[in-house]
C-alpha cells in the first residue's frame, strides 16, 4: 500500500507505547523513491508492522496517524476529526450558545501530529506544522467541511496565505476563505475580534483591583478583569497590532469604558517605571524557548520577569503568571518562578497550579504536547 521504513534494532520500544513520533536516528533503512510528505509504513527490522505515518525530513521523521495497517483515505480524516468534534461536545466547548470560538484540533492530542484547527464564529482556521498535512489539506478541509455541517462555513488555511477572514468569497488555493461580514468570537459570552478557563479564573479575583495585562496581545485577559469588576486595567505589548485589537475588543465588550487603557511598550521597561500601583498583575509572554538549545536563557527570562512583577505588585496582591513553552516543564517554570520569588524577598504562596484548556488535550502517550503552565500567586 505505502512505501516502508524499517527501524533498527529496539527502537521500536517507544512506538509500541504509543508514542506518535519516529526520530531520524532510529531508521535502519528506506524504500527508494520516498519523498517528503509521503505516507509510510513504519516496520521492525524483521518486518513487522507498527505504524503508518507521514514521512518528513529532519529530527522527527515520521509523524505517526495510525498504529493500525490502514489507508490514509477520506474515511479515515473524517473519523479524526468527528473523534475531535464528539470530544468538545462532551466537555461542553462546542455547540454551547455561549461560546464559539475553540480549538476543534490540537494535534498529536487527538492523534493528528501536524494538524491544528481552530473554530472562530463560522470559520474554521486550519495550520499545518508537517508536510505531510500541508500536502492533504484539501481532503482534509473536504473531510472537515463534512463534518462539521451546518456548524462553520469557510476554512481559512493559515499556513499557505495570509488573506483575511472578510476577504471577497471565492477560491484561493482549493480553499473558500472569508465571505462572513462577522468575525467575532463569542468566549463565555465576551465577544472577540478573533485560555478560557485561566480568564474565568481571573474573573473571580479582579473586583475593585488594579489589575496590569502584560503581553496582553488581543486583551482577553483584559475584558475578564473589566467584566469582574477592575477599577482599572492596563494592556500593555511592544506589538502596535496586537494594541489596535485590545481597543477594538474592549469596544466591541465595553463601549466607551474609561476603566481601560493600553499601551505599546516593551514589558520590562514598562515594569521598571510602574511603580507599585496594581494590584494583579498577568504575565503571559509569548514563548521563550522554541527548542531545548534556547532552555537556558528561557528560563533566565522568566525568573527576570517574575521577579520584576513580584517587586512592583502591591501586597496582598494576585499574580497570574504563566509559559507556553513547550520545552519548559512544570518544574523548569515552578523552579524560575521560586528564585525569583526568592530574590524579590516576597513572601509568596501559591493559590492555583493551571494549564492547557480541554480543547487542547494532551495524548497520554506524546507528554510533549503539555505546553502551558501556570501558577496563580498571592503575594504579601
Amino acid at each position: 500500500m505505502y512505501k516502508s521504513i524499517y527501524l533498527k534494532r529496539g527502537k521500536e520500544e517507544s512506538l509500541l507505547r504509543f508514542h506518535p513520533w519516529v526520530f531520524s536516528g532510529a531508521i535502519l533503512r528506506m524504500d527508494e523513491g520516498i519523498e517528503e510528505g509521503d505516507f509510510v509504513r513504519v516496520l521492525a527490522e524483521n518486518g513487522g508492522f507498527i505504524a503508518v505515518g507521514h514521512y518528513q525530513i529532519g529530527s522527527i521523521s515520521v509523524r505517526v496517524l495510525s498504529f493500525r495497517d490502514v489507508e490514509i483515505d477520506e474515511k479515515f480524516w473524517e473519523s479524526r476529526l468527528a473523534s475531535a468534534l464528539q470530544m468538545r461536545i462532551s466537555i461542553g466547548i462546542a455547540d454551547n450558545p455561549q461560546n464559539n470560538t475553540y480549538r476543534l484540533v490540537h494535534g498529536e492530542g487527538d492523534n493528528l501530529p501536524g494538524l491544528v484547527i481552530d473554530c472562530y464564529g463560522k470559520t474554521a482556521v486550519m495550520q499545518a506544522h508537517s508536510v505531510g498535512i500541508h500536502v492533504c489539506r484539501k481532503d482534509i478541509a473536504n473531510a472537515l467541511m463534512k463534518v462539521m455541517d451546518s456548524r462553520i462555513e469557510h476554512v481559512f488555511y493559515k499556513s499557505e496565505t495570509t488573506l483575511p477572514f472578510k476577504a471577497e468569497l471565492g477560491q484561493e488555493n482549493g480553499f473558500i476563505i472569508g465571505g462572513s461580514d462577522d468575525n467575532t468570537a463569542l468566549e463565555n459570552g465576551l465577544k472577540f475580534h478573533v485560555q478560557r478557563e485561566n480568564r474565568s479564573l481571573l474573573e473571580q479575583y479582579a473586583r475593585g483591583k488594579r489589575v496590569l495585562n502584560m503581553f496582553c496581545y488581543t486583551g482577553g485577559f483584559s475584558f475578564y478583569a473589566m467584566r469582574g469588576g477592575a477599577e482599572q486595567v492596563h494592556s500593555v505589548d511592544s506589538s502596535g497590532k496586537a494594541i489596535e485589537l485590545t481597543r477594538a475588543n474592549v469596544e466591541l465588550n465595553f463601549p466607551g469604558d474609561s476603566r481601560h487603557e493600553a499601551f505599546c511598550e516593551d514589558a520590562f521597561k514598562f515594569l521598571e517605571k510602574a511603580g507599585n500601583q496594581y494590584d494583579l498583575i498577568i504575565l503571559d509572554p509569548p514563548a521563550f524557548a522554541k527548542h531545548r538549545g534556547a532552555l537556558h536563557n528561557a528560563l533566565k527570562g522568566y525568573t527576570r520577569l517574575n521577579r520584576a512583577a513580584l517587586e512592583k505588585i502591591k501586597s496582598g496582591g494576585i499574580l497570574f503568571t504563566f509559559s507556553c513553552s513547550q520545552v519548559v516543564t512544570k518544574d523548569n517554570f515552578r523552579n524560575a518562578v521560586f528564585t525569583a520569588a526568592a530574590q524579590s524577598k516576597r513572601k509568596v504562596r501559591i493559590l492555583h497550579q493551571l494549564h492547557q484548556p480541554a480543547d487542547h488535550p494532551v495524548n497520554i502517550y506524546h507528554p510533549e504536547g503539555e505546553y502551558l503552565k501556570g501558577l496563580v500567586l498571592y503575594v504579601e
